[in-house]
Parts: C-alpha cells; sequence; structure tokens
C-alpha cells in the first residue's frame, strides 16, 4: 500500500468518482466501500485496499457521461488536459479554483499549489486564539484605532496568486486595500498561529518564510505544549529581523503597536504554571 485513506478520499474526489463508480471498478460490494471512506470499518482487508488504490491510481479516467453532481461530497475535477486525455493534478499544481471547490465540510489549506488537510482545532487551541482576538479588539476599540482585527476561519490569497490560500488563526489588518467581501487579498500587518502537532512544522518552517516574503510585518508562534510564543519582527531588508521569545505567563509586546498593547495568555495557558 502506497496511499493513505485520505489521499485515496482526495483522489476519489479529485478524479469524480462516487462511491458507486469507485466500487463498480473495484469490484466491491458499495456498503464496503461507503464503510471504508466512511470510517466505520477500522481495520479494513488488505485485499479491500489495495483493489481500490489499483483503481485510484490509473488517474485517466474520461467520463463517458456528465459526473452525477447530486453526490455533494463530490468536487470539481481539478484536471490538466493533453488533447483528449486527462491527468490528475499532482500536489503542487493546484490553484485556488481547486480550493474553492473542496466540500465546505473540510479544512484544507493551500501552499505554493500543495493542498494541506487541517484538522479540527482543539478547545485549548480555540481558547488561546479566542482570547488573542479579544485581547487585540478590546485594545483597538479602547485606543480609537483604524486596524481590524480578524479570526480563522477566513481566507488569505497572501501572495495574490492563484498557488496560495491560508487561513490563519488571528490577524490584524491596517491596510484596508486588503480587505474584499470573500477574503484577505495580500498580507495582513499582523498574524499569529498556535501551534498544533499536526501544523508544527508547517508554522513554524514553511508559513514563517512565507508570511515574511508576503510582507506581513509581524508573526507569533504561540506552542501551549511548550509554554512558548515566539514573536518577528519583520524589517524592510532581507535580513532585518527582530527575534524574541516569551513564556504565556509573560506580557508579550504587540510589536505593530510599539509595545503599547500587551498580552498575558496566563488565563487560558494550558500549564497553569511557567515551564522552568
Amino acid at each position: 500500500m502506497s496511499m493513505t485513506l485520505e489521499e485515496m478520499q482526495l483522489k476519489r474526489r479529485l478524479l469524480g468518482y462516487s462511491y458507486a463508480d469507485l466500487a463498480e471498478k473495484a469490484g466491491l460490494p458499495l456498503s464496503t466501500v461507503q464503510k471504508v471512506f466512511g470510517g466505520v470499518t477500522q481495520s479494513p482487508r488488505h485485499k479491500t485496499m489495495t483493489a481500490l488504490e489499483e483503481v485510484l491510481q490509473d488517474g485517466k479516467y474520461t467520463p463517458a457521461a456528465p459526473i452525477n453532481r447530486t453526490d455533494q461530497t463530490l468536487i470539481k475535477e481539478p484536471s490538466v488536459t493533453y488533447g483528449s486525455a486527462i491527468r490528475v493534478k499532482q500536489q503542487g499544481e493546484y490553484t485556488i479554483d481547486d480550493y474553492l471547490a473542496l466540500p465546505d465540510d473540510v479544512r484544507y489549506e493551500l501552499i505554493d499549489g500543495v493542498l494541506i488537510k487541517m484538522d479540527s482545532p482543539t478547545r485549548s487551541h480555540q481558547s488561546i486564539a479566542g482570547f488573542l482576538f479579544y485581547k487585540i479588539y478590546s485594545y483597538i476599540e479602547e485606543n480609537g484605532g483604524d486596524c481590524t482585527p480578524y479570526i480563522a476561519p477566513l481566507d488569505v490569497q497572501l501572495d495574490k496568486d492563484d498557488k496560495t490560500m491560508l487561513q490563519p488563526d488571528v490577524m490584524i489588518v491596517c491596510d484596508h486595500d486588503v480587505e474584499t467581501d470573500k477574503r484577505l487579498f495580500g498580507a495582513p500587518d499582523f498574524v499569529a498561529e498556535v501551534l498544533s502537532p499536526s501544523t508544527r512544522r508547517k508554522d513554524m518552517i514553511k508559513k514563517l518564510q512565507k508570511y515574511k516574503d508576503a510582507g506581513v510585518r509581524e508573526y507569533w508562534i504561540i506552542d501551549p505544549e511548550k509554554d512558548r510564543i515566539i514573536t518577528y519582527l519583520f524589517g524592510k531588508e532581507e535580513n532585518d529581523i527582530a527575534l524574541s521569545s516569551y513564556s504565556m505567563h509573560e506580557d508579550v509586546p504587540v510589536g505593530i503597536y510599539a509595545g503599547k498593547c500587551r498580552i498575558n495568555f496566563s488565563k487560558v495557558a494550558p500549564n497553569k504554571e511557567p515551564i522552568v
């Protein structure tokens, strides 16, 4: 087996197969396919998974009739056409059109043409993000500020191209030209991401570079597990970066407000005492 169940599900949608289509092509009962992809069968038989993978790895299916759009799990066919042949896109080739065609009940981010599934946030994650949004919103209101805070889920077309769409946890936008009815088109001034095991590498490495290159002025990485907040202030020059690290029990200054807004996460920190 070279494909995970999640990869199979995404490939099925990209090919436009309903569960009935897949069952027929794999020579399996429809109920078996439904139970596998619905998570009812926790340990599917190797023979079953091999049959499904063989069908999905083909990637050359051209429907003779229109796809049944009554199946709401289907998405548009992001494909590359060569004459009469259709090749399903690979990671790195996806666009914002593909991203927008995904079902509403799943969350993905698109980074440089790569679709990345996002897990549902934990209670602690939501508590920290909500607290940060509230404190920033209160500061702006109390001081008559013109910037606007936002909280996920909100699409951010960071690079103003068709290859990247992110959903940062918390943002501040001071350049209102970035704001559109459907999304932010360009870089927020401030971005904060709350780490989880599944997003740690992406947030600390890939997104750090993406935000810097796009013109984000300040980026916070909040790591509840390690009781740590890393802040980056990006200057106009390539190597002009101010890096600081704080405990969640310390006052953390918001750089774009010259430190006048300071936030202490003690009330929502998972560890009630600082980790020494």
